[in-house]
């Protein structure tokens, strides 16, 4: 599946790199981004508003975004048609 979803805020990611979208509440969630954030993996395209989602790629980059993972897999599910 090829194609480009707008992850907020003017941030884009191409769909076939994606490996998961998580919710950035639980505990496992936090110490990913802690981790990535020391290895230097994290990637912040919130632009300074809440985080919703967290987004982790086949490079193993973390990516925090500020749209919600509903909202993530439903615009994936729309380039799947």
């Amino acid at each position: 599946m090829t194609g480009i979803i707008g992850i907020g805020f003017g941030g884009a990611i191409m769909v076939d790199k994606i490996v998961a979208i998580v919710m950035p509440d639980s505990k496992p969630s936090i110490r990913l981004r802690e981790v990535a954030k020391t290895e230097n993996r994290l990637i912040d395209a919130t632009q300074g508003h809440k985080t919703r989602a967290i987004i982790i790629t086949t490079s193993n980059h973390v990516i925090l975004s500020g749209i919600n993972p509903e909202t993530l897999a439903q615009r994936i599910r729309e380039i799947e048609v």
